[in-house]
C-alpha cells in the first residue's frame, strides 16, 4: 500500500518549492540588473555573436575537432545512460522534454567532473587550456526537436559551440540568437552571449552533437570582481546545489555502465578466441 504524505510534510514540500522558486526569480532579477554593468565592463563587443579573433584559444578546438568527435562517439555507445538536461538541472524542464536533449558534462562551475573527464581525456586536455572555464558539456539533440526561446544566467560568461556530428541537411539545424541565425558545421566554432534570447531547431532526421563550453567574459577589474562574487553566491543556491548532486549521481551511473559494457566486450572477445582455438583443434 502506497503511503500518502502527511499534511505537515505536504506543507513543508510546498514551502520548500515556493522558497526555491522565489530564490530563482530573485536571482533572475539580479542578473538582469548586473547584466548592463557587465556589458559596460566588457573588453569585447556586447553582441549576440562575438568574433573568434577575440579568443585565440578557440583555434585548438577547430584544429583537433576530429579527435574530440571520436571521443564523443565512444561515449554515445552508452547513450541511454546520458541524462536529459532537465534530469541534471530541474530548472530546465520548460525547454527540455523527455530524452530529446541529453547532456554529458565535463566541467561544472569551474570544477572537473573527474569520472566523466576520464571518458574524454583529449577533450579535457584542451578544455584545461581555456582561460577561466566555467561549464562544459557534450550537447546531444534528437532529430526533430525544438528548444524554445530562453535566456542565460549572466552576461559575465560567454559560450562557445564546436560542431562535431552535424546533420547532412545542416541548413535545417540552426540556432537563433536575438535576430541572428547560424548553422553548425563540423569543426567550426562560434561564440555567443546566451543572455540574448535564443532558440534551437533540429528539423532533420539525424542527431546533432556539439561541444559547449562557457568561460568568463574578458572584462575590466570591477566586472571580474563582481562576476567572482556572483558565482560564489550562486553556489549556495539550489541552482548550483541540485545539479551538482545530480551530476555526481549520473557520473557514477555512466562509469558503471561503461565498465559493464567493457567487461561484456572482453567476454565476447574471449569467447571468440576460444571458438577459434577449438576449431583449430578439430
Amino acid at each position: 500500500m502506497t503511503e500518502t504524505p502527511s499534511g505537515n510534510e505536504t506543507t513543508r514540500q510546498s514551502f520548500s518549492e515556493w522558497r526555491r522558486q522565489a530564490v530563482y526569480r530573485s536571482g533572475e532579477k539580479f542578473t538582469r540588473v548586473v547584466g548592463d554593468f557587465f556589458g559596460r565592463q566588457s573588453l569585447v563587443e556586447d553582441k549576440p555573436f562575438l568574433k573568434n579573433d577575440n579568443f585565440p584559444f578557440l583555434q585548438m578546438f577547430s584544429d583537433n575537432w576530429e579527435k574530440i568527435r571520436d571521443e564523443v562517439q565512444v561515449i554515445l555507445k552508452n547513450r541511454e545512460e546520458i541524462p536529459a538536461f532537465q534530469e541534471v538541472s530541474p530548472e530546465q524542464h520548460l525547454i527540455a522534454k523527455g530524452k530529446s536533449w541529453r547532456t554529458f558534462f565535463l566541467y561544472g562551475f569551474g570544477q572537473k567532473l573527474q569520472k566523466n573527464c576520464a571518458q574524454a581525456p583529449f577533450t579535457t586536455s584542451l578544455l584545461e587550456q581555456v582561460p577561466n572555464i566555467e561549464i562544459s558539456w557534450f550537447s546531444i539533440l534528437a532529430p526533430g526537436y525544438h528548444i524554445p526561446p530562453h535566456q542565460g544566467v549572466t552576461k559575465g560568461i560567454l559560450r562557445a559551440h564546436l560542431g562535431l556530428i552535424i546533420p547532412k541537411q545542416r541548413e535545417n539545424c540552426t540556432i537563433r540568437v536575438d535576430k541572428e541565425i547560424r548553422q553548425w558545421e563540423p569543426g567550426k566554432v562560434f561564440v555567443l552571449d546566451d543572455t540574448f534570447e535564443h532558440e534551437v531547431w533540429n528539423n532533420t532526421e539525424e542527431e546533432r552533437v556539439i561541444l559547449i563550453f562557457d568561460f568568463d567574459r574578458p572584462m575590466k577589474w570591477r566586472g571580474r570582481a563582481l562576476l567572482r562574487f556572483f558565482i560564489w553566491a550562486m553556489k549556495f543556491t539550489a541552482f548550483y546545489q541540485t545539479p551538482k548532486k545530480n551530476l555526481g549521481d549520473f557520473e557514477d551511473r555512466f562509469e558503471a555502465a561503461t565498465r559493464q559494457s567493457n567487461e561484456n566486450m572482453e567476454k565476447l572477445a574471449d569467447a571468440a578466441q576460444e571458438a577459434r582455438e577449438s576449431r583449430k583443434l578439430h
